[in-house]
């Protein structure tokens, strides 16, 4: 890995109205590293997520991406920049086949929206070229039967599975995953960790996740980060969070 970080969260901080949602927030990932953004509900991490998606605009901080500031880029740009995201409700087109769902991610990448490319405005050439990514990631992930199904009526499982690979197909350098082990059983739940590794071997990824499965966490992150009420209150390895006190704390409660 190298000593330059990818993304770099420098003294971010969040309020709306009363409540701090972000405190001077301040960590690093590196390129390649797995990192889980960790904490009790309300701490802030899914505020995070939508400050470096764009969604959100910090009061303060700065937010450094491959070595260019994120908070001047608008939202729309941000795919192309190699920042793409899951959500925690999956947000799919139902009506779409889970193969034109996975192309759009392709879309969002390049000059030819998906608008255009539905109404064949964009090159023939580029269009099958998506196509076939789409479907090799469809693949990669055990979708391939599916491909042709309309998403409405899939298990929340399966979907989550289309949204990633969704993201995938814009090529990110950073993928950001919002609780990507909700609701999914025991079983998918260590067959999505397997995948996470395997997508970042093969990929070249480094991968940001917001996750309350604290088993697949520990298994999988080499950097963990820990949020309390918006401030960090620890930031190492899994054995470093896994036996710190504040940590304990905050999700155990203080003892009597």
């Amino acid at each position: 890995m190298g000593n330059v970080p990818l993304l770099s969260v420098e003294n971010v901080g969040v309020r709306f109205g009363g409540v701090v949602a972000l405190d001077d927030l301040s960590f690093t990932i590196d390129p390649g590293q797995i990192c889980a953004l960790i904490g009790p509900n309300g701490a802030g991490k899914t505020t995070l997520f939508n400050v470096i998606s764009r969604l959100y605009q910090p009061d303060h901080g700065r937010v450094v991406f491959d070595g260019r500031d994120l908070l001047g880029v608008p939202a729309h740009r941000i795919v192309r920049l190699g920042v793409a995201r899951t959500f925690q409700n999956v947000a799919l087109s139902p009506a779409l086949s889970v193969l034109d769902n996975v192309v759009t991610g392709g879309h969002a990448r390049g000059r030819v929206g998906f608008g255009r490319a539905v109404v064949g405005w964009g090159t023939f050439g580029g269009e099958a070229r998506l196509r076939r990514e789409a479907c090799d990631l469809l693949e990669r992930l055990s979708l391939a039967h599916l491909a042709h199904r309309p998403a409405a009526g899939l298990p929340f499982g399966t979907l989550k599975r289309v949204e990633l690979a969704r993201a995938l197909a814009a090529h990110p350098k950073l993928l950001m995953l919002d609780e990507p082990a909700n609701g999914l059983t025991h079983s998918e739940v260590d067959e999505l960790a397997a995948t996470l590794r395997q997508i970042r071997d093969q990929f070249g990824l480094t991968i940001l996740l917001v996750e309350h499965h604290m088993a697949m966490v520990m298994s999988i992150s080499e950097h963990i980060v820990v949020l309390d009420f918006g401030r960090k209150i620890a930031d190492g390895t899994a054995d470093e969070v896994r036996n710190d006190p504040k940590v304990i704390e905050a999700y155990l409660g203080a003892p009597a």
